[in-house]
């Protein structure tokens, strides 16, 4: 009984990294998580350096088998996750089962990642499919690369407000 309610606290009140690490998850060094959004097998997932996972991201390290497993008692499978290194993962994705994402990967928001991600490339959508090449987004993106990380909240509206509108991307 006291165990569930330290869990409980430990999940509403810790960060989530340190959440993450205490359940079982590796996660390598200078990492940004901001999701608690963990499996039953937390210890199936490997995080490497430098990866951000956004809020409201959702890993699975099993399948879906409950009502199967009605009509077949022993049915079950597993997948382990395992996320390269500078990769950056979309707030409300979902990574499934089995599925392993390359170094300097970028996850869109809400995709649905079911198939392995290869090194550089950049993901979107339900089911997630490539839409472009890292190296590619990070050329048009120092473009128009504006100095404003590390300025807090006042100093980052005035900069924003005041900047020519050629710096801002468009789509």
């Amino acid at each position: 009984m006291i165990g569930k309610i330290l869990n409980k606290y430990r999940y509403k009140f810790w960060a989530p990294e340190r959440y993450a690490r205490y359940i079982g998850v590796k996660i390598g060094k200078g990492c940004l998580i901001s999701t608690k959004n963990f499996p039953s097998e937390p210890y199936l997932i490997e995080i490497g350096d430098h990866v951000r996972v956004a809020k409201n991201v959702s890993f699975f390290t099993h399948g879906g088998l409950w009502s199967q497993r009605k009509k077949y008692s022993n049915l079950d499978y597993f997948g382990k996750i395992k996320i390269g290194n500078y990769t950056y993962i979309g707030e409300g994705a979902y990574i499934m089962p089995g599925v392993t994402l390359g170094d300097d990967v970028i996850i869109g928001a809400g995709s649905i990642v079911t198939k392995s991600v290869e090194d550089g490339l950049i993901v979107a959508g339900n089911p997630a499919r490539v839409v472009g090449k890292t190296s590619d987004f990070i050329s048009k993106i120092q473009n128009i690369s504006v100095p404003a990380y590390g300025m807090n909240p006042v100093q980052k509206k005035d900069f924003l407000l005041n900047l020519d509108e050629s710096r801002f991307i468009k789509k």
